[in-house]
């Protein structure tokens, strides 16, 4: 599967943790894990509270197909 989010460098880049971003989102660690990884991904609500919570355009948590 291609690589379709930034999240683990986004949090990289905010000083975040995956374990963090999983206890503000109320969700599994191994959950958030695997968006890290794009083993799967988060829906788009989620998507959109995780680009709140890092202060960042949602946008930004995405990789361009360009």
């Amino acid at each position: 599967m291609d690589d379709l989010n930034r999240l683990k460098v986004v949090l990289v880049e905010k000083k975040k943790t995956s374990k963090w971003l999983a206890e503000e989102l109320d969700k599994n660690p191994s959950t958030v894990s695997k968006w890290c990884t794009n083993v799967s991904q988060p829906d788009l609500q989620t998507l959109n509270r995780i680009a709140n919570l890092l202060d960042i355009d949602v946008k930004d948590l995405l990789i361009s197909n360009k």
